[in-house]
């Protein structure tokens, strides 16, 4: 049955919105996935005094705008002069922090057309690789509109990135590329984003797994016109043989000044730069397998995994042990000593008394067979009658008076 709109009007038809052509999506927009527990724990580093903090905040501040006062120089210098320039600048900043640099690797920086790439842990990345290499930085476009830096950054030549407008991609590679060819060293991060390294680490979301993966597109300006690529490792520890560490690290959801008063209140940081050696592409080669080369060389901090302590299990026993028990030590009985009995009380008494040795050694056939002969006399008999026989005369007569008689 149809229903009849009572007031009499029939509805019209719906409204179609006009068309309008789709916009491409904004490419991935890489961020840090790191929170503060990446951070070492409290304690894990020495840190300065506080006077200590504030005298390099203050020469901090103070490089970052010296920075300013050299610009105004840099059409009056040359090549050379602006590479010495550029380099005092940075060596400058990381000694106002209290940052110390180390340079490492088997490789070496080349003077022209190259492509330096990088893994990005902190800002104190870019001031490391101008003060080892006279290259022309790549950023974020956000950094166009930092106070001091993104002055310094657009006067020096930097190439932004919008990754905000993929179409803009192609024009930023090609911006790459004709630095190569003018025979500039060109330093990218292909990360496209700080981050501390540490796969899968304590303080990571899981909002994006993309994180630290280096992206290929930069690498097709190396492609295009030859240049090799120079793989380089940052890393940041407390002492030049320390462990690496994460204290440097720019996190997400921190300002550039909170990132930068942790990194001056740490005692002895170091910067190592680990240069590779140089990979050289061929006309053919693939920018995605470029990438993954360079970024297995230049492969970034890992944390090594946990030493398990050793775990001490006893020896099983059927029975239990008894404790020893301490035996006291013999206590020596005491000997009685000899009593000398008369003759005539050993008679009464029908106790046969002791011969002595001088009768033994005298008259041995003249001891009863009842008489007691000590164990000593049997072996001293033959020496006694061996004797003089006018000693044995004059000792037989008061010997025979002491024998007992026959029972």
């Amino acid at each position: 049955m149809d229903t009849v709109d009572p007031s009499g009007v029939l509805p019209g038809p719906a409204v179609v919105p006009p068309w309008r052509p789709s916009l491409p999506a904004p490419l991935a927009q890489p961020r840090s996935n790191c929170d503060s527990g990446c951070l070492p724990v409290p304690g894990f580093h020495r840190r300065v005094s506080t006077l200590r903090q504030a005298v390099r905040a203050v020469a901090l501040v103070a490089a970052l705008t010296g920075g300013l006062a050299l610009l105004p120089l840099l059409p009056f210098l040359t090549g050379s002069g602006r590479h010495a320039a550029g380099r005092w600048w940075a060596r400058a900043v990381l000694a106002a922090a209290g940052v110390r640099l180390v340079v490492r690797g088997a490789g070496t920086v080349p003077r022209r057309r190259a492509l330096l790439v990088a893994n990005h842990n902190s800002w104190l990345d870019t001031v490391a690789l101008l003060a080892v290499s006279p290259a022309r930085m790549t950023a974020k476009h956000d950094i166009r509109h930092w106070p001091v830096i993104g002055v310094l950054a657009t006067l020096v030549g930097t190439i932004f990135i919008d990754r905000r407008h993929p179409r803009m991609l192609p024009a930023t590679v090609g911006r790459i590329a004709d630095a190569l060819r003018a025979d500039n060293l060109v330093a990218v991060f292909p990360a496209g984003t700080t981050g501390c390294g540490v796969a899968g680490g304590p303080g990571h979301r899981a909002d994006n797994s993309l994180t630290g993966r280096w992206r290929p597109a930069v690498f097709q300006a190396a492609v295009d016109t030859g240049a090799v690529v120079v793989p380089i490792r940052l890393s940041y520890r407390e002492g030049p043989n320390g462990p690496d560490s994460t204290v440097a690290t720019f996190l997400s959801a921190e300002s550039l000044f909170a990132c930068a008063f942790r990194v001056i209140a740490i005692r002895d940081l170091t910067a190592v730069v680990t240069v590779e050696p140089a990979l050289h592409p061929d006309l053919d080669a693939n920018r995605r397998v470029l990438a993954r080369a360079a970024e297995g060389v230049a492969r970034p901090y890992r944390r090594p995994a946990p030493v398990p302590a050793p775990i001490t299990v006893p020896t099983p026993t059927r029975f239990p042990v008894p404790a020893a028990v301490p035996v006291p030590a013999a206590v020596p009985v005491p000997v009685p000593a000899a009593v000398p009995i008369s003759a005539g009380a050993a008679a009464s008494a029908g106790v046969s008394a002791a011969v002595p040795v001088s009768v033994l050694a005298s008259d041995p056939a003249a001891v009863p067979a009842s008489a007691a002969v000590p164990a000593s006399a049997v072996g001293s008999a033959s020496a006694g009658a061996s004797a003089s026989a006018s000693a044995a005369a004059s000792a037989s007569a008061p010997v025979q008076e002491r024998l007992p008689l026959a029972a």
